[in-house]
């Protein structure tokens, strides 16, 4: 009896500290919705590109300006809903939004995002765009497996998914579009959905 009470301490201990150095308030309805934006900020942009510049992107065009922005709103969306139900959770079940725990996922996860995004606009810059759709996925994954230390270690697994799906992007670039897709918004969806029911839904 005594062996039994001994381990469930330790297993309490352990839940204790894991829950202390991770931030295990993720929603993964949040990812769902950013799924939903990115087929919608897709849909948007091959109709931008069919229909106005007859499949043509032009780096200084105003069609290629158009597909930027759409880029970032998704990017944008997806974002503020992301902070608003993880907000909304972690008030739930009375963690803190913003501790050493959030703060460490935060920064783990922007560093390598941001330095892809800088090398991103470098290339466009430089007028090469072709492995743009490649770049995105890789420095994404990349970016949720450094996160995926200081959070829900599951985050990883789509992380992994996203750099093997840049490195199909990068030896097929002429399946960009779609491999982004399915990177960005086939398996968000995928993804939310299983967070969801794994960690949101009370069983």
């Amino acid at each position: 009896m005594e062996s039994k009470d001994y381990l469930k301490d330790i297993s309490e201990i352990k839940d204790l500290m894991n829950k202390s150095s991770r931030f295990i308030s993720l929603s993964g309805l949040s990812g769902i919705l950013a799924g939903v934006y990115s087929l919608i900020g897709a849909a948007v942009a091959y109709w931008l590109v069919i229909e106005y510049s007859y499949g043509t992107l032009l780096l200084d065009g105003k069609i290629f300006r158009l597909v930027m922005l759409d880029l970032f709103l998704v990017a944008f969306l997806s974002a503020i809903t992301g902070i608003i139900l993880t907000t909304r959770k972690a008030k739930k079940s009375g963690a803190n939004i913003w501790d050493t725990s959030s703060r460490r996922l935060v920064i783990n996860f922007l560093i390598p995002l941001v330095v892809g995004g800088i090398y991103i606009l470098i290339i466009l810059n430089q007028q090469k765009y072709g492995q743009t759709g490649a770049l995105m996925l890789l420095f994404y994954g990349l970016a949720l497996v450094n996160a995926s230390k200081y959070s829900i270690g599951d985050i990883r697994y789509l992380g992994f998914i996203q750099i093997i799906l840049g490195l199909i992007c990068a030896w097929f670039p002429g399946y960009g579009f779609w491999l982004w897709v399915l990177g960005f918004g086939i398996m968000h969806i995928i993804y939310g959905t299983w967070m969801h029911f794994k960690y949101d839904v009370k069983k």
